[in-house]
């Protein structure tokens, strides 16, 4: 395919390649820069709906523990079911299971709104991208809730597996306790804990300088699975649940960015696209060039006698005569083209016409009036 030629403000032609400019045209959302004030609105107004229609699905319990039970021994048939031998261990070590019953409860929401600063400060031009992944990750898991109500193994009836929550008496978890009634325990698939810590690893990873954060970043989604398996709040095929969700996240921000998130550019020129726009179109609107504004008003670039209509003429220039007839002379004070033909100059000698005439008669009104006196 052949190129495509811009044309500037100033008036230069350039080749742009015709892949450049279809890549252009895919993409629906260019970058902007966010603000402040809305990010802090959307992501409380996002997370308080999210919560709300998470806890208003039906509980479906005989449902959830159906659908438990089958997943449980899908595990076994596929020899992948070690919940409840890791859950046991890691429960005997009762420093490291309280350890973990807090990080269930705190990091998933830490890390995540902490990674959100990080790219709101760090990579402007990346954050409404890789927000949108998060965005749309969340909501498609809610479609998961509905649809496929799933108890966690710490509440299966035909498990031996421990609540650790209970058994330590663990603070601050929604899972269990006194605060479970407040939060619906039937939604364990997909997993969101696996879904937005595989979101902050992944942007971790991508986009951190150091190499020991990147690493840091591949470590948390990798802790986080333990966690979750450890606590017997979900099933290993729950963690495969949120990196399809994941998924679906980032096929979202490609199809609105037309690229990867991680690909955007990382920091956005406030304005600078708007006021390109704005300059090529005061460029190209006639008789503009010419006029300055001063301090009593708007002036023009033109010689005395020379009525405003006969500047906007192509071929006049600013002394009132006629062009000089070389191609690409401007007529204007600004520059410009402004090829010199016949028809040009037969408009000229029309204007010019109208003007002496204009000029006759108002010396001979004048005339006129003396001879009264």
């Amino acid at each position: 395919m052949g190129d495509v030629t811009v044309t500037s403000s100033e008036g230069r032609e350039t080749a742009v390649p015709s892949s450049v400019t279809a890549k252009s045209r895919r993409r629906v959302r260019r970058p902007r820069r966010p603000r402040l004030w809305f990010e802090i609105l959307l992501i409380a107004v996002s997370y308080w709906t999210y919560s709300l229609i998470r806890n208003a699905v039906p509980e479906q319990k005989s449902q959830a523990l159906r659908n438990a039970d089958w997943i449980w021994r899908m595990e076994h048939h596929l020899g992948i079911a070690v919940e409840e031998s890791v859950n046991h261990a890691v429960n005997s070590v009762t420093w490291l299971i309280v350890g973990m019953n807090y990080y269930y409860a705190t990091l998933h929401f830490v890390v995540t709104l902490g990674v959100l600063v990080w790219l709101y400060r760090s990579h402007p031009g990346r954050y409404a991208a890789t927000r949108l992944v998060l965005f749309a990750t969340t909501a498609v898991a809610l479609v998961g809730y509905y649809f496929y109500p799933l108890a966690p193994p710490r509440l299966m009836t035909g498990g031996d597996f421990i609540d650790t929550v209970v058994v330590h008496e663990t603070w601050g978890s929604m899972a269990s306790g006194d605060l479970k009634n407040m939060s619906n325990q039937y939604a364990a698939m997909p997993s969101m804990h696996i879904g937005w810590s595989l979101w902050c690893g992944l942007t971790i990873f991508f986009l951190a300088r150091l190499p020991w954060v990147r690493v840091l970043g591949l470590l948390y989604p990798t802790a986080t699975l333990i966690v979750i398996v450890s606590t017997a709040n979900h099933f290993w095929l729950d963690a495969v649940g949120g990196i399809l969700c994941l998924t679906f996240g980032f096929f979202v921000a490609w199809a609105v960015y037309g690229t990867s998130p991680y690909r955007l550019p990382q920091t956005v020129a406030a304005g600078a696209p708007a006021l390109e726009v704005v300059r090529g179109m005061l460029a190209r609107i006639p008789g503009k060039r010419g006029t300055r504004k001063a301090s009593g008003g708007t002036t023009t670039g033109t010689a005395p006698g020379v009525p405003p209509e006969a500047a906007e003429e192509p071929g006049l220039d600013r002394a009132g005569g006629r062009d000089s007839g070389r191609t690409g002379d401007s007529p204007t004070a600004g520059g410009g083209d402004g090829p010199s033909t016949a028809a040009q100059g037969n408009g000229l000698a029309a204007v010019r016409s109208k003007t002496q005439g204009a000029d006759s008669a108002e010396a001979r009104g004048e005339g006129s009036a003396a001879a009264r006196l």
